[in-house]
C-alpha cells in the first residue's frame, strides 16, 4: 500500500534547505522558500489515511519515493507518537527530530539540498510530479 501525493513544479524552486523538504498546496512561492520542492499538492499531512497514520504514530519507518521525470529518489524517515498530522496545507520531511503540525517524518536521510541538481532543474518546470509514501 502507498499514499501518493501529486504536485507541480514551480520556477522559484531552489531546493537548498539542509534539514527539511516540503510539498505545499500553495500555488505561489518565493525563492526564499528553499525547502519547498513542489506546489499545488493534491494532499497534505491531514489527508494521510488511517493505515499509514497508525504506522507513523507507532514510530515506524517510511520510504518516500519522489518521482521527478526519470528520477526516482528514495528518502527514508521515521514516524513518532508525537506527530499530529494536522496541517491541511503541507507535508514536511525532516532530518531533525523537530515536530509540528506539518511534519510527516523525522530523522530522514535526505533533505531538499540532497536532491540531484538535475532533478531540481526539472522541478522548476510547471509539470506534475509524485511523492509516494510507503511503510517499510
Amino acid at each position: 500500500m502507498e499514499f501518493t501525493v501529486r504536485f507541480m513544479g514551480h520556477r522559484n524552486i531552489t531546493a537548498k534547505h539542509r534539514t527539511t523538504l516540503e510539498i505545499t498546496k500553495d500555488e505561489e512561492i518565493t525563492r526564499k522558500a528553499d525547502c519547498i520542492i513542489g506546489v499545488r499538492a493534491d494532499k497534505s499531512a491531514s489527508d494521510i489515511p488511517d493505515w499509514l497514520k497508525s504506522h507513523l504514530l507507532s514510530g515506524g519507518c517510511v520510504e518516500i519515493e519522489l518521482v521527478i521525470g526519470s528520477f526516482f529518489i528514495n528518502i527514508h524517515g521515521f514516524g513518532s507518537p508525537n506527530l499530529t498530522l494536522r496541517s491541511k496545507k503541507e507535508i514536511v520531511i525532516r532530518k531533525s527530530s523537530y515536530i509540528d503540525d506539518r511534519t510527516v517524518a523525522i530523522m530522514a536521510d535526505k533533505a531538499a539540498i540532497d536532491l540531484p541538481r538535475e532533478a531540481v532543474d526539472l522541478l522548476r518546470k510547471d509539470n506534475f510530479y509524485e511523492a509516494r509514501i510507503v511503510p517499510v
